[in-house]
């Protein structure tokens, strides 16, 4: 092992070190209530914020630590591992991956305006890019930038926007061209607008699971965006994008696996102390085939996920192996949780035992921000070089 793998792997091993310490702080009890209450679980988004965790990815000449994918996976990993699953992750995930394209295609003066002020807290962004009536159909999307003097006037809808509710700042994408005036996604412009509550009504969508943090429907009518805070060339959206994507398919996986690792660690325990029938459940093979199974089925979706961040950091294509470790690493996850809540038997339906929510917020990762059928999709015709379907 050379010695810059010995710093990378000391540096893994810091990040997880660090990140285990602040979860420790926020025990089992805590994202029950959170879950339970759909309180959004500020303390511990404060502390990350206040070890400068927010900032993992981000340049080191903003205040980031100027990291990479790998190690925002491993930061993202650990905090669903810790069982705070998905309503701790989804609480700081946008803030995480949602800033790429500043990072990549901001000019000097945004970076440095910009990206600080997520670091440290001071401003907290969501994401808007789906749309009602467009769904996975980016070019469709309706929400409209016309020009106004030195800036733009948005107008439109966005759905499934996480996080909105505390947001200061949205990462919106709009059409500033018409549909049928240019190339599909040529009309498409990237703006980090600021979230003007008398300019954009946002209502809260209820949901399955991970109460904790709001996914939302947004109502755009007249938002005053300047010139300076588009992001990247006028049209160029899509493109900017794009950068965004990939590393976001990365920590999608990475949280999908550390939720599934919690799920599995529940269920052994509970297999270890269950007696029926003067032996613990853990000893008869029906237990423990599917319980191996989940495992074995997550350490290799753990792979993908780390060599699509390994790529990823080297600047090198991987647009294939980031979907398809968000899609292994989602259906590990998922059958992990199935089991542990199987696993528990009528316990398993039981808040108390926590594999409940688990299984719940698990669902998140195979829905989201893509589909299986479009990565699956995507897959065979970059891959295998069939036909497009889509």
């Amino acid at each position: 092992m050379s010695a810059s793998d010995d710093d990378r792997t000391a540096r893994l091993a810091a990040v997880r070190e660090g990140v285990e310490r602040i979860c420790a702080r926020f025990d089992a009890a805590y994202w029950r209530k959170a879950d339970e209450e759909g309180a959004f679980p500020e303390a511990f988004v404060r502390a990350l914020t206040e070890a400068g965790f927010l900032g993992i990815a981000m340049p080191a000449d903003v205040g980031g630590s100027g990291l990479g994918a790998t190690e925002a996976a491993v930061m993202m990993q650990t905090i669903t591992r810790s069982g705070a699953g998905f309503s701790g992750a989804s609480a700081v995930h946008m803030n995480i991956f949602a800033p790429m394209p500043i990072a990549v295609f901001g000019t000097p003066e945004q970076r440095q305006v910009f990206l600080p002020r997520l670091i440290k807290g001071d401003d907290r962004c969501c994401f808007a890019v789906t749309e009602p009536d467009a769904g996975l159909e980016t070019a469709r999307i309706k929400t409209f930038a016309r020009r106004d003097g030195d800036g733009y006037i948005i107008s439109g809808r966005k759905i499934w926007t996480s996080a909105a509710q505390r947001a200061t700042r949205v990462m919106i994408v709009a059409r500033t061209t018409p549909y049928d005036e240019a190339k599909p996604l040529a009309g498409l412009t990237l703006f980090y607008a600021p979230l003007d509550r008398d300019r954009v009504e946002i209502r809260e969508i209820h949901k399955m699971g991970r109460a904790a943090v709001d996914s939302n429907m947004l109502f755009i009518e007249d938002l005053r965006v300047r010139a300076d805070e588009r992001i990247g060339a006028e049209g160029e959206g899509f493109k900017c994008l794009l950068h965004g994507l990939n590393p976001e398919r990365i920590l999608i996986g990475a949280e999908a696996i550390g939720l599934g690792r919690a799920a599995l660690a529940k269920a052994a325990s509970y297999a270890n102390e269950r007696v029926v029938f003067g032996r613990p459940i853990g000893q008869n093979q029906a237990i423990q085939h599917p319980l191996a199974k989940a495992w074995a089925a997550l350490e290799a979706a753990d792979l993908m996920v780390f060599k699509a961040a390994a790529l990823y950091d080297a600047g090198e294509p991987c647009g294939l192996e980031a979907n398809a470790a968000k899609y292994l690493a989602a259906e590990a996850a998922f059958e992990a949780c199935e089991t542990a809540v199987l696993t528990h038997g009528g316990m398993g339906y039981a808040k108390e035992y926590d594999v409940e929510r688990y299984m719940r917020e698990a669902m998140i990762a195979r829905i989201a921000p893509v589909s299986r059928e479009m990565i699956l999709s995507f897959i065979a015709e970059k891959a295998l070089h069939l036909p497009k379907s889509y």
